[in-house]
């Protein structure tokens, strides 16, 4: 946990808030800190800053806080990406988090198993839970907008276009000539396909859609690998 997240309703004061449970826990068993102690904070969806330790309990730790600094840019990123399987989803969804992407559908695809729909970490308090891990890790407040839709050929005709308008259109798909972009300067729609890779139906209404196939050389990536390594290649650090 590399920044402490805080709810509205963790306030107890204009600059003070009491946390219990998880967050408690770890402030007490990982940082140790004691009361006097600073700790890098931030407000959901708000300002980052810092927390000092004027109380801590058996249940609770309360703490000063200042919010003084913006959470990072988010990437100018709109991610579509084909439901992954249970046991990866949650790793995906801290990952991008992570990553900086504020903007994430989760769709069906052909080779997406029907019974990945059916996973209890669909629900909303379950993303927002991996969301919020993925947050503290980057020093990062503002929460992903997260969307579902398990109809690929709906979704592709009637609203990807609006979506994706104005903004570079691209599909991961390993068996084609275009190289994927390296430092992309536009806002960007990127379509990720499931493990076993899109089907040429799936990449033709694609296409028809205004999205260009890239890949990223011979290799055939997982999911969890090919997100941070396309991410990284077309909005590298500065």
């Amino acid at each position: 946990m590399n920044l402490i997240i805080l709810e509205q309703n963790d306030f107890v004061d204009s600059d003070r808030v009491r946390l219990h449970g998880r967050r408690h826990q770890h402030i007490q068993q990982v940082h140790r800190a004691n009361p006097g102690d600073q700790l890098r904070v931030g407000l959901l969806n708000g300002r980052i800053g810092t927390g000092e330790i004027v109380s801590l309990q058996s249940d609770s730790v309360e703490l000063k806080v200042n919010l003084q600094a913006a959470p990072p840019a988010a990437l100018p990123l709109t991610l579509i990406l084909a439901l992954p399987r249970p046991k990866m989803l949650k790793r995906v969804i801290q990952h991008v988090t992570a990553l900086g992407v504020k903007k994430l559908y989760l769709i069906n695809a052909y080779r997406v198993e029907k019974s990945y729909w059916q996973t209890p970490w669909l629900a909303e308090d379950r993303l927002r839970e991996q969301c919020l891990l993925g947050l503290e890790q980057a020093v990062d407040t503002r929460m992903p907008h997260i969307e579902l839709r398990k109809r690929f050929k709906p979704f592709v005709e009637d609203e990807l276009p609006e979506i994706a308008a104005g903004t570079e259109k691209l599909v991961a798909h390993p068996v084609t000539a275009r190289p994927c972009p390296v430092d992309t300067p536009y806002p960007t729609t990127l379509v990720v396909g499931p493990e076993g890779g899109l089907i040429p139906y799936e990449i033709e209404k694609l296409q028809a859609a205004g999205f260009s196939a890239v890949h990223l050389g011979p290799r055939i990536l997982r999911v969890e690998t090919v997100l941070p390594v396309l991410l990284g290649r077309l909005f590298p650090v500065r």
